[in-house]
């Protein structure tokens, strides 16, 4: 089967999609569960394909982690299923509803978008994550994943399917391109007419490529080059704590921190213990010329400042206060997530007012930036962009709007 002729069954399985009930979606997403847990060891022995075939490519193993499963991992994308089962479906949601003087009663309702393309590397609990949030919320899905996951991503499909053929969602709602060429990709931007969104997941250069090249509409996620600053205030053992979950917990993720920036007043106090920890864990330390007065590390570049590292590297600088790490994160972030942490409310209330990212927090690691963590279930992608959607992509960011109008025989004048 061809690419065009995948996406067109997708399209098609789309139209009796959006009108079948929560009962419905949910029993056909159990179903998928319990074909996943039959089928979990087969799942496992794919990845362990893909896992060693990576090595051998020599890959990071950073990134060896996002592509790796296990069976906590398995359990884990089933628990998701759970979640997202028991979350509300947005799918009829009056959103808003007004009378007009003349007794036009006007209604924003939630619907689905459709069939929607995901492109996206490495992460094989994609596959899934993608087509239970898909699914749930009414629209079908044209998968295409990288040739790393390829044996990973072909068996939790076979599973998915498996589970869908005693459902009342049609198996072609979920459809996975085996092509794993960059020829394809670029076929598949240009199915609009066909495909309703595309959305990318994966490095800057693959959702460059997309947006760029793009005639179906793209909903961006985005790099992340995520930041924390330390102000004078903060607890420093706290503080501590958090920068080492925040880049040493999964390193490879686009919620990791790669630069700390440091209240130069504090600066003597903290930096040694930080060092002293994350070199302890593995992690290559990057300075300005004041953070290397204090600490013996790697001198940093400009080029540091605005890489996303997907590695056990971090960059540090000292700044002189809350407004010199505003501006450094202004010039440098990529608007995925930036933390402060800090005991003052002025600062906190400034910073939140003045970083524009898709996830700002206090005293809170950058890690928490997940459609799971934000009790969404699942996640398409962390979206990056305004318009539309923004932050973790869940059920209700997988759905659009339609204005439904209940008149009597009303005419305009």
């Amino acid at each position: 089967m061809d690419l065009f002729e995948k996406a067109l069954k997708v399209k098609r399985a789309s139209e009796k999609l959006r009108n079948l009930s929560a009962r419905k979606k949910n029993e056909a997403l159990m179903s998928i569960r319990e074909s996943l847990e039959r089928n979990k060891f087969k799942i496992l022995e794919a990845n362990d394909k893909d896992v060693k075939r990576a090595r051998e490519s020599g890959i990071k193993e950073s990134l060896i982690d996002r592509l790796r499963l296990n069976e906590k991992r398995i359990d884990g994308m089933l628990k998701m299923i759970d979640t997202v089962v028991n979350l509300k479906d947005p799918v009829g949601e009056v959103i808003d509803s007004w009378v007009r003087e003349d007794g036009l009663r006007i209604s924003r309702v939630r619907v689905p978008i459709g069939a929607i393309g995901i492109i996206y590397e490495s992460r094989p609990n994609v596959t899934l994550d993608a087509t239970v949030l898909a699914l749930k919320s009414g629209n079908s899905v044209l998968l295409r994943g990288g040739s790393d996951a390829f044996n990973s991503n072909m068996e939790i499909v076979r599973a998915i399917k498996d589970g869908l053929k005693d459902s009342d969602i049609p198996e072609n709602s979920v459809e996975y391109v085996e092509d794993t060429s960059h020829e394809i990709v670029g076929e598949m931007l240009k199915l609009n007419g066909i495909l309703d969104l595309i959305i990318p997941r994966g490095g800057s250069s693959l959702i460059k490529f997309v947006v760029e090249n793009s005639t179906v509409p793209v909903l961006e996620t985005g790099v992340g080059n995520c930041h924390i600053f330390v102000d004078e205030s903060a607890n420093l053992e706290k503080a501590l704590d958090i920068i080492d979950n925040a880049k040493t917990q999964r390193p490879g993720t686009c919620n990791a921190v790669e630069t700390v920036l440091i209240h130069e007043k504090i600066a003597e106090k903290i930096l040694p213990p930080l060092v002293e920890r994350l070199k302890k864990k593995g992690v290559e330390m990057r300075g300005c010329e004041k953070t290397r007065e204090y600490v013996d590390v790697h001198p940093a570049t400009e080029k540091d400042w605005e890489t996303e590292y997907l590695d056990l590297i971090l960059a540090m600088k000292v700044v002189k206060d809350v407004d010199e790490a505003i501006n450094h994160i202004k010039r440098y972030s990529t608007g995925h997530s930036e933390a402060i942490l800090t005991e003052n409310y002025t600062n906190a209330r400034k910073f939140i007012s003045s970083i524009d990212s898709s996830a700002v927090y206090v005293n809170a690691s950058t890690r928490l930036t997940d459609g799971g963590e934000f009790g969404f279930g699942g996640e398409m992608g962390i979206s990056t962009q305004k318009l539309h959607a923004r932050g973790p992509v869940g059920l209700r960011e997988l759905t659009t709007y339609k204005f439904v109008i209940l008149g009597d025989y009303h005419t305009r004048k």
